[in-house]
């Protein structure tokens, strides 16, 4: 079994077919939506393929270590994952074939007016081992 991370995009990938920002939705419309979700990770569970999966809160901060006795630094000229990252799901599948598989299903979630959204996930893989130093270095 691997592990294979599911991002949600709010930008950043292709436009989705139902390209309608969530805030434009009905109250009915998001329930809809969050019950797909739910549901899908509930089917997951059966089968032992669903590891953990969250939405993301709007609000969020960079931070940075800026030396000795200097408060972090919280912001930066970056892209914020607020406005980038929805929300994620962890699935531990037999293949990155299955992985694919499965984020085809999850980017058919309902969106606005009940059609399927059709949404870009990124499916990216858990390292299958730990680097050792001499691989790879975080700066």
């Amino acid at each position: 079994m691997a592990k294979y991370l599911l991002l949600k995009h709010y930008r950043g990938a292709p436009a989705p077919v139902n390209n309608v920002p969530m805030d434009q939705w009905t109250p009915e419309e998001i329930s809809a939506h969050v019950q797909y979700m739910n549901d899908f990770a509930a089917r997951l569970e059966k089968t032992g393929e669903f590891v953990d999966g969250q939405a993301l809160a709007p609000e969020g901060s960079w931070v940075r270590y800026d030396g000795e006795g200097r408060p972090p630094v919280t912001d930066g000229p970056f892209a914020e994952t607020k406005d980038l990252i929805a929300g994620w799901m962890v699935i531990d599948v037999d293949s990155h074939e299955r992985a694919v598989e499965l984020a085809g299903e999850l980017s058919a979630a309902p969106g606005k007016d009940g059609k399927p959204i059709h949404e870009w996930l990124e499916v990216r893989p858990f390292l299958a081992a730990k680097p050792s130093t001499t691989e790879c270095t975080f700066k």
